[in-house]
């Protein structure tokens, strides 16, 4: 890949277009479940068949969007304006339906109507957003610095969608729902303006840079009929998920973010109906969370770089953890009073929360060059379709979820205070429901290699496949084929197109099991 100069302007650019995808989460992991059952008089199960419903719809649009977005560059649209960046710059004035989602006393009609609209907006903006970091460039440094731009930003928009609510609840009154649409609106306008940086900010992959591999794969495309088209989608799709390291990947994202969903769902409540207090200190105590995530995502730039990911990940998950369980602790001690002992909790939750934002999001620009010495294709948008997917799945089960276990529970919409079960209720929610799903993230950690040296060892190995467009078992080294075929899972006879992964390589003989596992791990456990 030829090397482009790229500044601050550009990583910044890039990073701001995530006030789209942790801004508005942000704000509606923390606060649209609150809003629904406090302002809208819907039930929790109400509530939760909204987002129910909008994962039923996103399990074809996220896969759909990430298989467009590959395909969209033989068209005359994807042509002149960018297969990904088409579809951004179609979205800006699309983000605005967000706001709509934010008014109160409306029907449950409504309310599950304006929700579906703004799914399939987000979707339609964020799973090529996501493709742009692989697509710009190959250097693992600069991709981290990218990751970090995106993180920091989102950690930004994270922190307004913590105070934000609370400053304006504050103004209008605990009991106003305009609050919450003037909140909304806000990031809105935010997000039109960001994505627009984006569009001028940032670029894609020059055709004349794609392996013969893709440019085959492109023409073959054309061939297909409908149903031909559907069954590519099919392969291409489950194909992701024979690729080892996207499911550690995968795992570790999972394990930390439905944590967060889990603990974002219910913390509102552990505020107003365990200790008592206003809508708005709930408001401070995530905005001060969200201050910690960002100068916590500072920090792990250089972490992961020189410790790796998946060690830099473990911290994180272990300092998360240990604050969602004192949330409880506090309060069963008696010391949930005293706020100075919930703020160290919150920067604590923060710091941790922050870590566990940014690794997985640096890792991900990674995958694709794994998937490349793999399938011989760059498929940055299968990827991000389904990480989409998983993201809005995750956070739509884990709200269902909470809101199920609320109101079996006895949780009364509307209600200012609540039964003693409900409590105890929303405090394991809290504690022992976030503990154990970060526990299997850090389980999934312990098996992941992707770090510093061995991408640059895959990085050195793609550029001889791309310029001889098969293996070179005969140039490298032994270390240097222990490290690919440890990232990749398969035999380095296998990579680049000889195995059936992925729809161009479906007739291919399956690439063979991996021998001397033990070897390939000593290995890299030496470098």
């Amino acid at each position: 890949m030829k090397t482009r100069k790229i500044g601050l302007a550009n990583y910044l650019a890039y990073g701001s277009g995530d006030f789209l995808g942790a801004g508005t989460t942000a704000l509606t992991a923390a606060w649209l479940l609150y809003f629904y059952t406090t302002f809208c008089g819907l039930s929790p199960i109400e509530a939760t068949f909204i987002f129910a419903a909008a994962r039923v719809l996103d399990a074809v649009i996220s896969p759909l969007m990430g298989f467009m977005t590959d395909n969209f560059g033989t068209t005359w649209l994807g042509k002149r304006f960018g297969r990904r960046k088409f579809f951004i710059l179609l979205g800006i004035p699309c983000v605005f339906s967000y706001s709509l989602m934010w008014v109160g006393d409306m029907t449950f009609w409504y309310y599950l109507l304006t929700y579906l609209i703004f799914d399939i907006v987000y979707t339609m903006i964020l799973v090529p957003y996501e493709t742009l970091v692989p697509e710009m460039t190959d250097d693992f440094k600069q991709k981290t610095k990218f990751s970090g731009a995106r993180i920091s930003m989102a950690q930004m928009s994270a922190i307004l969608a913590s105070f934000l609510p609370g400053v304006l609840l504050t103004h209008f009154g605990k009991d106003n729902a305009i609050s919450f649409f003037y909140a909304s609106l806000v990031f809105s306008v935010l997000c039109a303006v960001m994505l627009i940086f984006v569009w001028f900010f940032t670029w894609e992959r020059p055709r004349e840079e794609w392996s013969e591999a893709a440019l085959r794969a492109e023409e073959e495309k054309k061939q297909l009929s409908l149903r031909q088209s559907i069954n590519r989608l099919f392969v291409e799709l489950s194909s992701t998920l024979r690729i080892k390291i996207f499911r550690q990947h995968l795992g570790m994202y999972l394990g930390g973010y439905i944590a967060q969903d889990v603990f974002n769902a219910v913390f509102t409540y552990y505020v107003v109906f365990v200790l008592m207090q206003e809508a708005s200190m709930a408001s401070n105590l995530l905005g001060t969370m969200a201050i910690f995530q960002f100068i916590a995502v500072i920090a792990m730039i250089p972490l992961c770089i020189r410790f790796g990911p998946a060690p830099s990940y473990r911290v994180v998950v272990v300092l998360f953890g240990l604050a969602s369980l004192s949330y409880a602790l506090l309060y069963y001690a008696g010391l949930s009073d005293v706020y100075s002992l919930l703020l160290l909790v919150s920067a604590i939750a923060g710091l941790g929360r922050g870590g566990i934002n940014y690794v997985p999001w640096n890792t991900y620009t990674y995958i694709a060059d794994v998937d490349e010495v793999i399938t011989g294709q760059r498929r940055e948008g299968i990827f991000a379709g389904i990480m989409t997917l998983t993201r809005k799945a995750s956070q739509a089960g884990a709200v269902m979820l909470v809101g199920i276990v609320m109101q079996m529970s006895g949780f009364v919409s509307g209600q200012r205070t609540q039964s003693a079960a409900v409590g105890d209720t929303i405090l394991i929610i809290l504690s022992v429901g976030t503990i154990a799903v970060l526990f299997c993230g850090f389980l999934v950690s312990l098996r992941f290699k992707l770090n510093l040296q061995t991408h640059s060892t895959l990085r050195e190995e793609t550029a001889k496949m791309r310029v001889s467009g098969r293996t070179m078992p005969e140039t490298i080294t032994p270390q240097a084929r222990a490290t690919v075929e440890m990232l990749a899972g398969m035999p380095y006879e296998s990579l680049w197109g000889n195995n059936n992964i992925g729809y161009l390589n479906r007739n291919k003989p399956a690439a063979p099991a991996l021998k001397n596992i033990s070897v390939l791990n000593s290995t890299y456990n030496r470098g």
